[in-house]
């Protein structure tokens, strides 16, 4: 696939983890409850069926990346945004008037071993990965296809 694409997903174990992604029917979860412009705009226009995501933990001890899964839905509205119930409710937000994107991903493998944020930041062929850098706090992030390549390589070996 050509024009594939890669993203890093961040996702607090405790509020979702890739354990919880590989128990779901299929393997297969909505990514929703994003409140974040650039993000969304990535969900809305950038992200394709049959783009791979690394699914980081983060706020863990140690925050890593525990496995790989891809894009199985392209972006559409997150119905969660305008469910008063729900915990990401937005009421600027309407079926009439979406706010708010998510995208379905499902689980392909995970590591043979977590790789850490701190051994991503000790690899000089990670060095430009967007997640190394300070105060890079957005909860999905674009990947090149080397970081994906090299990410793959030190969780698989």
């Amino acid at each position: 696939m050509a024009d594939r694409r890669y993203w890093l997903f961040k996702s607090e174990p405790t509020a979702y983890s890739f354990a919880d992604l590989l128990a779901e029917e299929n393997q297969t979860a909505e990514w929703d409850g994003v409140r974040n412009y650039q993000v969304r705009n990535y969900m809305r226009d950038d992200m394709r069926v049959g783009d791979g995501v690394l699914f980081y933990h983060s706020s863990a001890k140690p925050m890593a990346v525990i496995g790989l899964a891809h894009v199985v839905r392209e972006g559409y509205p997150d119905s969660t945004s305008w469910d008063p119930a729900e915990k990401h409710y937005d009421p600027k937000s309407s079926p009439d008037n979406p706010i708010w994107m998510m995208v379905d991903i499902q689980a392909d493998e995970q590591f043979a071993r977590p790789v850490t944020l701190q051994e991503i930041k000790e690899n000089p062929r990670l060095e430009s990965m967007l997640l190394a850098r300070r105060g890079m706090r957005l909860s999905v992030q674009p990947v090149t296809k080397e970081e994906w390549d090299e990410v793959i390589s030190l969780g698989n070996g």
